[in-house]
């Protein structure tokens, strides 16, 4: 069950709510978004239904849901939420509305490689710049990123592109810090089912970008979305990355029909990584067409000044005429389902 409040519902409004359903032993989830604040409830739908939620001052609808994940469902919010990132007078939204494009390299490499890949995505309509500090590789021996030194560069380049920048979070000790330098945080694929670092991210006050496991069904996916929702954070991007099949032709194979069947069950919005999806540069920009065609609120890629010589995921990296031949793709296509380009702010 979950129970809406009103826009100007307060927190002694909330309290009030919640001190009523714990003393039926039931559980209540605070989440509050943009626009209004949602309570999740947890125990017997019987006892909450003679508690007569609806009367309560601030409260403007109860809802029974049936889906497993409730604060992430349409079920109770049929309209799609919008996501906005960055500060207050210069955030970029994520959302059914707008095409966003978010692209930079896949790790931060060292200062200048960052500025240069930061502007290069700039002017191919990036309004969001993505960058790895922290670096989950398969291989022990994989370059691991610069830790806290490359937040400091992504906070560097972002006074200087005026682009806002989300970054990988793989632990939940280093919530904190990461949270202290991003606009955003990533969840990776790695990392989905890590309910700890779930929590801890929706416990940081920042929006989070949570990409699909590679093995994860779609209800597990939104499941993981409502592990942030529960600790007060909606708002949550889902990203499709791609799922491990039996087929070796690409790194992964992406689901491009997730993205319809995520939108019609959540209002969160959803967004496709065409780069680790592939992992092969030719690829990236059909995938991409094919992700604006069905819908998706946004895309996320890869792109390097010089991917021969990257230290991560060189062979996806975008640069000189594809990432040209991609930025057309990514100003003209969001009409044709109706849908404009989000613009980066203003430096």
């Amino acid at each position: 069950m979950v129970v809406v409040m009103s826009p100007d519902a307060t927190d002694e409004d909330v309290a009030r709510v919640v001190e009523k359903v714990e003393g039926v032993g039931g559980e209540a989830f605070v989440s509050k978004g943009l626009e209004r604040t949602i309570i999740g409830l947890v125990g017997d739908i019987d006892s909450f239904h003679h508690l007569n939620l609806r009367t309560l001052r601030g409260v403007a609808d109860v809802h029974r849901i049936s889906d497993p994940y409730k604060l992430v469902s349409r079920q109770h919010r049929p309209d799609r939420s919008t996501v906005w990132i960055g500060e207050p007078g210069r955030q970029v939204p994520i959302g059914p509305e707008t095409l966003t494009f978010i692209a930079g390299p896949c790790a931060v490499e060292s200062a200048q490689q960052t500025l240069e890949a930061a502007q290069m995505a700039r002017s191919a309509g990036a309004a969001i710049l993505r960058g790895g500090a922290f670096k989950p590789r398969t291989s022990p021996y994989a370059f691991q990123g610069l830790g806290v030194k490359g937040l400091e560069i992504l906070a560097d380049v972002r006074v200087a592109t005026g682009l806002p920048i989300v970054t990988e979070v793989v632990d939940a000790r280093d919530v904190p810090v990461v949270a202290e330098y991003a606009d955003m945080l990533q969840i990776g694929t790695r990392n989905m089912a890590n309910f700890g670092l779930l929590q801890a991210a929706g416990e940081s006050g920042k929006p989070v970008l949570l990409k699909r496991g590679m093995t994860a069904t779609i209800e597990e996916w939104l499941m993981a979305a409502e592990y942030i929702a529960q600790r007060g954070n909606l708002d949550v991007v889902l990203c499709e990355r791609g799922i491990r099949t039996f087929e070796p032709a690409t790194r992964n194979t992406l689901d491009i029909s997730a993205v319809p069947v995520v939108q019609a069950a959540s209002h969160l919005p959803v967004i496709v990584d065409p780069s680790h999806a592939a992992g092969r540069r030719d690829l990236v920009l059909p995938l991409s067409r094919a992700a604006i065609a069905v819908g998706a609120d946004g895309v996320i890629v890869d792109v390097h000044p010089q991917p021969e010589v990257a230290l991560c995921d060189g062979p996806q990296a975008l640069e000189g005429a594809d990432l040209r031949e991609l930025a057309q793709a990514v100003r003209r296509l969001p009409a044709l389902v109706g849908k404009e380009p989000a613009l980066a702010p203003v430096v």
